[in-house]
């Protein structure tokens, strides 16, 4: 049986509304054309109310640009309960009940490997992480006679691989007597925190004591 041409009448409608019980749509899982020749075949006139899925189909597909559906719509008698019937059949028929679940294995883990090599060859060509600290030493002088333009020089002097000299300041301790204070970045793994102030320590007719004021991972 599908749908007759009048679907106005009270038989009509008893169809469709049957039809659309288990159903959101004449065909499918989305609106289509074949929605659309149905809706146009009712002339605008929604199902009575006793017409309950049928008016819910009514009510959602009256919400829908027409036009914008996919499909091809065809006359409304070649949709329905026979029609729909035939459609699943027809899916039925395309279903291996005897394919292998082997084969469907095989796929898989085709696809898993494939995937596993694909993540480990983008890992592969990701750089490194460089891990890096920002620190901020005090350079603290004897006293007030000492060169600290001098002593920042020697200071800065000191080169090691990972190590990055940055901004430095002259700060007032007290009693006329001045620190300097600079920034640094260094590569955690290459350059020893200990190494380098003794390094510093070593001007020792300039340094009198080395602080850390601040050690920040970046």
């Amino acid at each position: 049986m599908t749908f007759p041409a009048n679907l106005n009448s009270d038989a009509g409608l008893i169809v469709l509304d049957k039809f659309l019980e288990d159903k959101s749509y004449i065909e499918g899982f989305q609106p289509s054309q074949a929605d659309v020749a149905v809706f146009e075949a009712l002339q605008g006139n929604a199902p009575a109310a006793k017409y309950v899925h049928a008016g819910r189909w009514y009510r959602h597909i009256s919400s829908k640009d027409a036009a914008s559906l996919p499909g091809t719509k065809k006359a409304v008698t070649e949709y329905g309960p026979t029609a729909a019937a035939a459609a699943a059949k027809a899916d039925d028929d395309d279903i291996d009940l005897f394919g292998s679940d082997e084969e469907e294995d095989e796929e898989l883990e085709k696809l898993k490997a494939q995937r596993i090599a694909e993540y480990n060859a983008k890992k592969a060509t990701k750089p490194a992480l460089i891990a890096k600290s920002s620190v901020v030493l005090d350079v603290k002088p004897w006293d007030d006679t000492t060169d600290l333009a001098e002593m920042e020089k020697k200071v800065r002097g000191i080169t090691m691989d990972g190590l990055l000299w940055g901004a430095s300041k002259i700060v007032p301790i007290g009693y006329g007597i001045n620190k300097l204070q600079i920034s640094l970045v260094v590569e955690d793994d290459k350059v020893s925190m200990d190494l380098l102030e003794e390094e510093i320590m070593a001007f020792e007719d300039f340094v009198q004591s080395v602080d850390t004021v601040s050690f920040n991972k970046i």
